[in-house]
């Protein structure tokens, strides 16, 4: 075993790398950028070495400088953890060369399994079943788009160097194309440097069922069976589970097999994993098509781990020390189901458009780490909640990298159990400051289609009327938290002294306390009664409730509202508050009367960033007469593509940035005169 390693990456996956590591009593050096020099995973390593700028492109794809680190630390390998360097064949070599082992496969797996083109020209040869389209070299616009016309649409654009959905687009229509893969092209550019693209024919129903494969050095290569990772946005994993609903042991087996014949194909040492397309074909039959290979560890690894045992980094570095697989096919079980959960900063109203901002408050359900199984012929039932995560209160998420804050894994007996277990965990994560996906995933775990495991890549869209824009937590509910909450902060003002209390009895009468409250662009005035016999009610829109709280601590309120009784937790922010409650959440702002007169008189002709990022291209010019809906720019934030559209109809007067130029959150993009 090695005594020291440098981990290659950051966020949550160099703490679960590092994780592992100190229990296994290595050593570990971080590697950090400007943006990153208080995070969380530089503190979970035993050294640290800074490496650049702010931009991945300046620091963590610096694969020179973090060698150099290797060398200076005197680590003995590097673990890429996944995304950066994690396939990039020229740095595996690298590493070789410099005599410092690469925590993955061999670069000629790399290369084998790198390109989508040659992956699926290489699986044709050995005679896995491959989705219609065109896998070669010729990317001419219009040869594409003669392939595209004959496979026939919907077609699928796909970036032949990527993953984790950039680089892709489905196109449904013929005159879409040409645009659809010039931004396929410009995505893939920016991400991995090569704008080479496949076309295939876009399955309708498909689910993404992927093969867990694991090889030595000694030759051996065993599957640790399936995922499930359908859910999806943006053609981004959103849930991902293990094992597959509905997978028979005879379709199991044989796309176990079949993944476990294409790591051989290549040689392949170290965490692989094989994806598929597949469809139903009748009975719960599934017809199955190779997709790629990704020669790395996959960010929903904890979901294999948890209903096999066994922790895969500690695979990764005992094989990448030269010992043998830690257990054979045979030894490896399914013992109950686990599902994970992205939660991501982004605005799933807002086409999940990436958030940025600090995160005030940062609550984790109660939860420990994963069990191993030490022993192959007993499992050990892990924790029934996993939080990964590489960020703690009081961070900042930044532009600058993807936008996964953390990943919330749940094992359960059964489906229905890791089901009940996943929602509770959801309802019991507050984060404050930026938007998140949170309340989308609670909602996206109670449809009908997730409940009953009607899977598909579609299945947000199929669901859209009931996971956007729902209503969170009912305002009169929320408006009791905030009045639980500034009862609270009187009390703890109060002194011993009868005339200074703030319990609002007065002689004659009651005491009114007036609350203006402002949700979405709305004022709401609430307000708390306090009656002559010391009872309180609670007033909203014209309706009034018996209220009453009681503090639990560390912001808990025990609250009645008429005949319901709710413990929420509430967040005061500046002049923001945040309510978590068993149903949702809601967040509040005090009302500020000025703010709201500047929002009465209108932007005018002004379009402004909705996000920091960089300015992609601009699809008009001065001069241009546009219509609402039409799209006027592109920037890129958080390795996406994102298209900025006119809100109304209008002309061009003046762009504001050139092509090329950051942009702050908020920034003037261009104007539109009426």
């Amino acid at each position: 075993m090695f005594k020291k390693i440098l981990i290659a990456n950051r966020g949550e996956i160099a703490c679960r790398v590092a994780e592992t590591a100190r229990r296994l009593g290595v050593l570990t050096v971080a590697v950090y950028s400007d943006a990153d020099a208080q995070a969380q995973h530089v503190r979970a390593c035993d050294e640290a070495v800074h490496i650049g700028g702010n931009a991945a492109k300046d620091s963590y794809l610096q694969w020179q400088r973090i060698l150099d680190a290797a060398r200076a630390t005197g680590a003995q390998a590097v673990h890429p953890g996944y995304g950066f360097l994690s396939e990039n064949e020229a740095f595996a070599r690298a590493c070789a060369e410099a005599g410092v082992v690469f925590i993955g496969p061999p670069a000629s797996a790399i290369a084998a399994m790198g390109s989508k083109s040659a992956a699926k020209s290489l699986m044709e040869q050995a005679g896995v079943p491959l989705v219609p389209g065109y896998h070669g070299d010729n990317n001419e616009p219009a040869f594409l788009q003669a392939q595209a016309e004959r496979i026939g649409f919907p077609v699928l654009i796909k970036a032949s160097a990527g993953g984790g959905g950039r680089g892709m687009r489905r196109v449904d229509k013929a005159e879409d194309f040409l645009a659809a893969l010039a931004s396929c092209q410009r995505e893939a550019k920016a991400s991995f440097g090569d704008d080479h693209v496949l076309v295939e024919r876009y399955v309708t129903k498909p689910r993404h069922i992927e093969i867990q494969v694991f090889g030595d050095t000694q030759g051996d290569c065993v599957y640790l069976f399936e995922r499930d990772c359908s859910v999806q946005r943006r053609h981004q994993k959103v849930l991902e589970e293990a094992p597959a609903p509905g997978m028979s042991e005879v379709r199991r087996a044989e796309m176990g097999a079949a993944a476990v014949a294409a790591a051989k194909a290549v040689g392949y040492v170290g965490a692989g994993t094989v994806e598929f397309i597949a469809e139903e074909v009748g009975d719960g039959d599934l017809r199955f098509y190779f997709m790629e290979m990704n020669t790395r560890l996959q960010v929903e690894h904890p979901v294999t781990e948890a209903i096999t045992g066994h922790d895969l980094v500690e695979w990764q570095l005992r094989v990448a020390s030269g010992e043998p697989l830690p257990a054979k096919q045979d030894d490896l079980k399914i013992h109950g189901h686990a599902i994970e959960a992205r939660i991501c900063a982004e605005n799933p109203d807002a086409n999940f458009l990436p958030a940025t901002g600090t995160l005030q408050v940062l609550r984790w359900p109660a939860h420990v780490g994963f069990r191993r199984n030490a022993d192959a012929e007993r499992f050990h039932e892990p924790a029934t909640v996993r939080v990964d995560a590489g960020v703690r209160e009081g961070d900042a998420i930044s532009p600058f990298y993807d936008s996964m804050v953390a990943k919330l894994i749940v094992w359960g007996a059964d489906r229905a159990q890791a089901l009940a277990r996943l929602d509770s965990a959801l309802r019991d994560t507050h984060i404050v400051g930026l938007h998140t996906n949170v309340a989308f995933l609670r909602r996206v775990v109670a449809s009908r289609s997730f409940a009953t495991a009607d899977l598909d890549t579609a299945l947000i869209e199929r669901e859209r009327p009931v996971l956007f824009d729902a209503p969170g937590l009912p305002l009169p509910v929320a408006a009791a938290g905030v009045m639980a909450q500034a009862l609270a902060a009187e009390t703890a003002l109060e002194s011993a002294d009868p005339w200074s209390r703030r319990d609002g009895w007065r002689i004659h009468g009651g005491a009114r306390r007036r609350f203006d409250l402002e949700l979405g662009k709305t004022h709401h005035v609430a307000t708390m009664e306090r009656l002559h016999d010391g009872a309180l009610r609670l007033g909203l829109g014209g309706e009034f409730w018996p209220f009453s709280a009681q503090a639990l601590g560390h912001d808990r309120y025990d609250v009645t509202l008429g005949r319901e009784r709710h413990t929420l937790a509430v967040y005061l922010r500046g002049e923001r508050v945040a309510v978590f409650g068993a149903h949702g959440s809601l967040e509040l702002q005090e009302f500020d009367p000025i703010a709201h007169a500047g929002d009465a008189a209108g932007t005018g002709g002004r379009l402004t960033a909705p996000m920091p990022g960089k300015v992609i291209a601009f699809l008009a010019k001065a001069g241009d007469v546009v219509e609402a809906g039409q799209p006027l720019a592109v920037m890129e934030a958080m390795k996406m593509e994102h298209t900025i559209t006119a809100p109304r109809a209008g002309t061009v007067a003046e762009l504001m940035y050139a092509v090329g130029d950051q942009v702050a959150e908020g920034g003037e993009l261009l104007r539109l005169s009426e």
